[in-house]
């Protein structure tokens, strides 16, 4: 099928992602890459159940008295909302909708921003605390696991903010449907680390 061909919602394919064979191969070589990042975060999260509880005697900063549910649970509502609000953008782009989509990735892109300012803020609280990367192996763990997910947060930011603005005079079309769709694939990935972060990291560690 012809990338430059003029579609009408009647005339757009019900899988515009995968409707030209670049995209299938581009669809084989992004699911390779979740499977690399996949293994990152499972030796992150390893490494962090080995040396969470590797704290020097007489340190104060242990996961039970350290973190803050509250403030982890809005952190988890922002980007719970946001994987939402990606699956309602990409609803629009199988319809044929491109303004709608882009509405709704540019709140997506608001709601990650909120949740990586919240991180940021919680590792500045942790960090006048005391609680420093090189504090005890526990909190180099720590850091390591949740800062290399926000960073995959920032990343994921930087690209939906380059194919917002890229693409607002170019419209929809089967070039770049497989990117908007890898994009929100990507922000599931990341999203689902993060249910694993809040459960594994916080809620165990405050209420074991």
């Amino acid at each position: 099928m012809d990338l430059n061909t003029k579609f009408t919602p009647q005339s757009w394919p019900d899988h515009p992602e995968t409707a030209t064979m670049e995209a299938k191969n581009k669809f084989v070589g992004f699911w390779l890459f979740l499977g690399g990042e996949t293994v990152l975060f499972a030796t992150l999260f390893a490494t962090y159940l080995a040396l969470k509880n590797s704290v020097p005697d007489g340190n104060e900063f242990r996961t039970e008295t350290l973190f803050e549910l509250p403030l982890v649970f809005v952190m988890t509502m922002l980007l719970l909302t946001s994987s939402l609000t990606s699956v309602y953008a990409m609803y629009h782009m199988k319809n044929y909708n491109f303004k709608g989509m882009q509405v709704w990735l540019a709140i997506t892109g608001f709601l990650g921003l909120g949740f990586l300012a919240l991180e940021v803020y919680e590792f500045n609280h942790y960090i006048h605390l005391g609680f420093t990367f090189g504090n005890s192996a526990f909190s180099s763990a720590f850091y390591t696991l949740v800062g290399t997910h926000g960073l995959h947060v920032a990343i994921g930011l930087v690209w939906l903010t380059l194919l917002i603005l890229r693409n607002a005079k170019r419209g929809l079309n089967l070039y770049n449907a497989t990117k908007y769709y890898t994009f929100s694939l990507y922000w599931h990935f990341i999203d689902v680390v993060w249910v694993f972060i809040f459960t594994v990291v916080y809620l165990m560690g405050v209420v074991g």
